[in-house]
């Protein structure tokens, strides 16, 4: 137990880094409260005292704004930055290494009781302000959750998720799986396991942007087409030019030219 609280102490002085120093980490940040209340919370739940569990789970809600249902499965290391808003559903796994921003909501879709319904989040995952992940689905080891998006299908490992409802941008490093329109992998192939990145605040960068990636793709097709466009027309002329030195001695020989009175007397001028 002692071993965990340090972890999530450390995994705080790692990410963030407006944290100082270790008392202020354990004094000052509601999202390491909150996870510290969801353990004796989640214990009573296991231990069919439901009761007690939703009571000791409320009373980290109103201290911390931190919401968390005690069947919630809440690995190690994880961070929840600033959290007011924070919304975790009771089948939610949350897996080790995880970063969740405020008003980050991992809800369900399903009304049936005893079924998977909120999404199972893969080790460091990172999930971005205001970013809506439902359905009982899985997020890929090191995916990432654009700000305010909303995720309704599965996100491969690696890969990220941006915009209302949520497209997968795929990994750069070629490690994810295909994935169909409705999300689902396509690859018999187990996915190798993606190398360790540098931690990445709010989880997107720049080259994360679809539609930039759109523009940059367009550029660069209209820089190819023009590329080539120029080479046709080099060769159209190089060619033009070996036709009219071949032509001209034929020209000579045949002591044509080129009459104009002949041509106004044939259409009546």
């Amino acid at each position: 137990m002692l071993s965990r609280l340090r972890s999530d102490i450390q995994c705080i002085l790692d990410r963030d880094p407006a944290a100082r120093s270790t008392w202020e980490v354990i004094t000052c940040y509601p999202g390491l409260h909150a996870i510290w209340w969801h353990i004796p919370a989640h214990w009573c739940w296991t231990h069919n005292l439901k009761w007690l569990g939703r009571f000791t789970s409320h009373i980290g809600r109103w201290l911390t704004g931190i919401e968390i249902h005690p069947g919630a499965v809440i690995g190690e290391r994880v961070f929840i930055d600033h959290g007011m808003g924070v919304v975790i559903g009771e089948t939610a796994v949350v897996g080790d290494g995880c970063t969740i921003y405020h008003g980050v909501t991992l809800g369900g879709t399903s009304l049936y009781k005893g079924s998977k319904r909120h999404p199972t989040l893969g080790k460091n995952v990172v999930v971005s302000a205001g970013a809506k992940v439902l359905g009982g689905f899985e997020v890929g080891d090191d995916a990432k959750i654009g700000s305010n998006a909303v995720v309704i299908k599965p996100v491969p490992a690696g890969a990220t998720a941006v915009g209302i409802p949520a497209r997968i941008i795929p990994s750069k490093k070629g490690e994810s799986a295909d994935v169909t329109e409705m999300g689902e992998q396509t690859s018999s192939a187990k996915p190798q396991k993606a190398p360790q990145q540098a931690f990445t605040a709010y989880g997107v960068t720049q080259e994360d942007d679809p539609v930039s990636q759109a523009m940059k793709g367009l550029a660069e097709g209209a820089a190819t087409h023009e590329q080539q466009l120029q080479q046709l027309w080099t060769a159209v002329e190089k060619l033009s030019a070996q036709l009219k030195a071949d032509c001209v001695p034929c020209e000579s020989e045949r002591g044509g030219h080129f009459e104009k009175s002949k041509i106004d007397q044939i259409l009546g001028k």
